[in-house]
């Protein structure tokens, strides 16, 4: 019956054996993590110089003032002006006041009236007389009248100057002509026995005055000479509808050779 008996010292040992192998396995992970945690505190240890790291300074706002609202500019009330004032632009004192000596004398009169006796004035922005001035010496009869609004129209314009005349013909001026110098007749046209009819075209003016000359026909030799004498002519002024104007016409020299 006790022949299969097993003893009880072989469970002991197997106990034994899985125990140390429990306790040799926690103490291998136990290393290991303490080796893992020491192995990352130093990576991070060391790497922490080489990291970038960004500075952020907080900065309190500036503060921006406030603009004032423009200031609305007070319009400009129309002045009011007392039934019983005159008003004038300027005061002007009357002429018969002979006490007073005025700063400037012109020949234009002015167009703001003067200033009346015995009635209060102020300077206004037109002149109207008082609706009922204040009694006074040269008042009259203190009669009430409505304001009376003085306007004087200005000086019509000068007329426009009349546009000049163009100037007229007046053909052969020869008879016509007050002093008609007669040509020196030239030596080399001598030698050359020149001769002929010089035609001069000449323009007056309005007192008779030759200002233009120049030869249109004749010998070249004796045209210098014609023109010369035509210049030195005088001539009556000739006047259209009772002005004097400008005229053109011709003299003509006649050269006999010599």
């Amino acid at each position: 019956m006790f022949d299969n008996l097993v003893e009880s010292g072989s469970h002991k040992q197997d106990l034994s054996r899985k125990g140390s192998f429990i306790m040799g396995t926690v103490a291998i992970y136990a290393v290991l993590g303490i080796a893992f945690i020491v192995g990352s505190i130093w990576f991070t240890v060391a790497n922490l110089d080489s990291q970038d790291l960004e500075l952020t300074t907080l900065v309190a706002p500036v503060p921006v003032p406030q603009q004032k609202a423009p200031e609305k500019q007070e319009e400009a009330k129309p002045q009011k002006v007392e039934q019983n004032v005159d008003v004038r632009k300027e005061l002007i004192a009357d002429v018969s006041r002979t006490e007073l000596v005025p700063k400037e004398v012109s020949a234009k009169a002015s167009d703001i009236p003067p200033v009346r006796r015995g009635v209060t004035t102020v300077v206004g922005t037109e002149s109207s007389n008082a609706a009922a001035p204040i009694a006074g010496p040269g008042t009259g009869t203190g009669i009430v009248a409505g304001p009376t609004k003085v306007n004087i129209a200005d000086e019509p314009p000068p007329p426009p100057p009349a546009p000049p005349r163009a100037p007229i013909s007046g053909g052969v001026l020869n008879g016509k002509a007050i002093s008609l110098p007669k040509p020196a007749y030239p030596a080399i046209a001598r030698t050359a026995h020149a001769s002929g009819t010089v035609v001069v075209q000449v323009t007056i003016d309005e007192n008779g005055n030759v200002i233009s000359a120049h030869a249109v026909s004749g010998h070249p030799l004796l045209q210098a000479v014609a023109v010369a004498a035509a210049r030195g002519a005088r001539f009556s002024p000739t006047k259209l509808s009772g002005q004097p104007v400008k005229v053109t016409g011709v003299i003509t020299y006649n050269f006999v050779a010599q």
